[in-house]
């Protein structure tokens, strides 16, 4: 890793932007093919070969989105496997919907997961970091969990595989400096050990920190009246008779899905456009991959709709060292004992190192089949007589074909549109309203994080640039190398980087983010980071090139489901697209995935999983 953009970078850099007259149209990512500089270093573990969506899993998924497998290939071989169930999509809801499926099926059923990746965990997967001797870990992109109601169904299942108590113990503060308070979470915690920067986008060479800036009422912001009203109206809560929906479905939330987030905040807050689009996004809406213009506004309020005991940030905010990672390789732990060495506690399941041989072993009930693309789900005969599905996937260069007697689709809806190549129109037209946006998620190891503790902060939120917000946080003791933490410990910084054009709709503002997210070199956004990090942290004895250990990008190109606004309760008098899906399966198959509720959670992943689980044993498998 170089600490600066080199020449080979630029013209790189040049050639993406002229592809298409240089190379006859080449595609931004079949040229960074070219410079073998795409996936760049994935630290170390298990997860060493999966950070993000590699250039492999890309280039195997667009093969399905350009038409190639429109009809089977010829060479095509057929394996003779029948499943009771397959399972598409290896993330916690495929990963869930197996577990369920084993428990309520019956003995002597088989069930399969098929997912494109080098490792199971969809986007809830984790990178490792070897620094100065010490193993580090941070999460990919599904972060941290509430603390639910100890007897409710997520409660229940927590339990079930193995995690016997939701809160978990967090390093402490060691040595003589004074302790600062850490957050369990990478994301804003905003208090007194919180800053502002402001750089050479508001005229301030060299840049300006802002610490404990909302206690300071703004003062002394390199910004002008205006925003500055608005921001601090933002922060005292905005309008005082706003009444929180109650229950999905109530009068409020079916409100709030007629209109945009943005124009939400605009009738809560009372304050201006501008302001929501320069200063509170993409962070407002982040939660949801673009800014608040193109959102539901009830996006907003859709996750308390899970009712969790405790999602505060003083206790409820609960984070696993790899973030929900540790879901995955807990239900997998479950589903397969021999998949993970060591024993079933949450310390094992985190530590020990995955079985990969054991993951798809003959012969047994449940089984997980890595980098195995599927690109072809259909019906044998008629959907409504059929014995059998037909799965085709793709595998080391091969195509390969199994039966079913039952599939659920609990991959991503860009995909599932198109592998179920006799998805009836009400179906097919409701994941038409399925619009995602791309997310790179940088996770920045450290040596020490004395330049964020001589600045008095231990996180901080900036306005240009690359990303815009991080956190030092403390981890989990059960993942830990060590049971404390001071600002000499070395740690990772995590950015999260999302693509917002705001005034674009939707499906836009997702195109043209993956072009730009596909469009760049590993070197060109490493070398970003670099300076930013450089400019912001400089004053205060940070150097990039001593300081800084790796860093890992986990590029994810449909990382955040966008609701617009009607997408919870309909619009037109068409329905939900949720709707029509959640409503029963089509033949013998079902769809999951945490889509089909709206809310980014992996709360919504394990509950649609159960759904479709049930819907299958219920009305189709006898």
């Amino acid at each position: 890793m170089t600490a600066a953009i080199s020449r080979r970078d630029f013209l790189n850099g040049a050639l993406l932007a002229s592809g298409g007259l240089l190379l006859q149209g080449l595609s931004p990512l079949e040229l960074l093919a070219q410079s073998e500089d795409f996936n760049g270093y994935g630290g170390v573990g298990d997860y060493s070969q999966s950070n993000g969506n590699t250039l492999e899993v890309l280039l195997a998924g667009h093969q399905i989105r350009d038409g190639k497998f429109s009809s089977l290939p010829a060479d095509l071989i057929d394996l003779g496997e029948i499943y009771d169930c397959v399972i598409v999509g290896g993330g916690i809801s495929g990963l869930a919907a197996a577990l369920f499926f084993q428990r309520l099926a019956g003995s002597g059923k088989t069930c399969l997961v098929l997912d494109n990746h080098a490792i199971f965990g969809g986007e809830a997967k984790r990178n490792e970091f070897i620094v100065d001797g010490q193993r580090l870990i941070a999460h990919q992109g599904s972060a941290f969990f509430p603390v639910p109601y100890p007897r409710s169904f997520i409660a229940r299942f927590y339990e079930s595989i193995g995690m016997k108590s939701p809160c978990f113990e967090y390093q402490r503060w060691s040595g003589r400096t004074q302790e600062m308070p850490l957050p369990t979470t990478p994301y804003p915690e905003n208090g007194r050990n919180y800053g502002f920067y402001f750089g050479a986008a508001f005229g301030q060479n060299p840049g300006l920190w802002l610490v404990d800036p909302w206690s300071k009422k703004l003062e002394g912001a390199p910004i002008s009246a205006q925003p500055k009203a608005d921001l601090l109206k933002w922060n005292e809560g905005g309008d005082p008779a706003f009444h929180r929906p109650q229950y999905f479905g109530d009068p409020a939330s079916r409100q709030l899905d007629a209109i945009s987030l943005e124009d939400h905040f605009i009738q809560r807050y009372g304050i201006s456009r501008e302001t929501i689009r320069k200063y509170l996004s993409p962070v407002e809406g982040g939660g949801y991959g673009i800014g608040a213009d193109a959102l539901s506004a009830y996006t907003d309020y859709a996750a308390d709709m899970l009712h969790p005991l405790d999602d505060s940030e003083q206790g409820g905010a609960q984070m696993f060292p790899g973030g929900n990672t540790g879901f995955a390789r807990l239900i997998v732990k479950t589903l397969i004992p021999e998949s993970i060495a060591g024993g079933h506690s949450v310390e094992d399941v985190c530590r020990g190192s995955v079985n990969f041989d054991a993951l798809d072993r003959p012969g047994t009930p449940a089984r997980i089949r890595l980098e195995s693309t599927v690109v072809w789900v259909q019906h044998e005969v008629d959907a409504g007589k059929s014995q059998h599905v037909q799965v085709v996937y793709t595998k080391g260069g091969k195509t390969c074909r199994i039966k079913a007697r039952s599939v659920i689709m609990a991959g991503g809806s860009w995909t599932t549109k198109q592998i179920v190549r006799d998805l009836p129109f009400a179906q097919r037209d409701a994941y038409s309203r399925f619009y995602r946006s791309p997310a790179l998620m940088a996770n920045v190891a450290v040596r020490n994080w004395q330049f964020l503790y001589k600045r008095g902060i231990t996180g901080c939120r900036w306005f240009e640039g690359i990303g815009n917000y991080m956190e030092v946080r403390k981890i989990a003791t059960f993942g830990a190398e060590s049971p404390t933490i001071n600002p000499d410990s070395p740690v990772v910084l995590t950015l999260k980087i999302l693509y917002v054009y705001p005034g674009m709709p939707a499906e836009q503002q997702g195109n043209r983010g993956r072009a730009e997210l596909l469009g760049a070199s590993f070197s060109q956004i490493e070398g970003r980071i670099r300076e930013q990090f450089q400019a912001m942290f400089s004053s205060t004895g940070f150097d990039s090139k001593r300081d800084i250990a790796g860093i890992i990008l986990n590029r994810w190109g449909h990382a955040y489901l966008n609701p617009q606004p009607g997408f919870f309760f309909g619009t037109n008098d068409k329905p939900a697209p949720s709707e029509v899906l959640r409503a029963a399966p089509f033949g013998r198959v079902a769809f999951a995935n945490t889509d089909l509720s709206g809310i980014m959670d992996h709360r919504s992943s394990i509950l649609e999983a159960n759904r479709s689980v049930e819907q299958l044993l219920e009305q189709v498998l006898d």
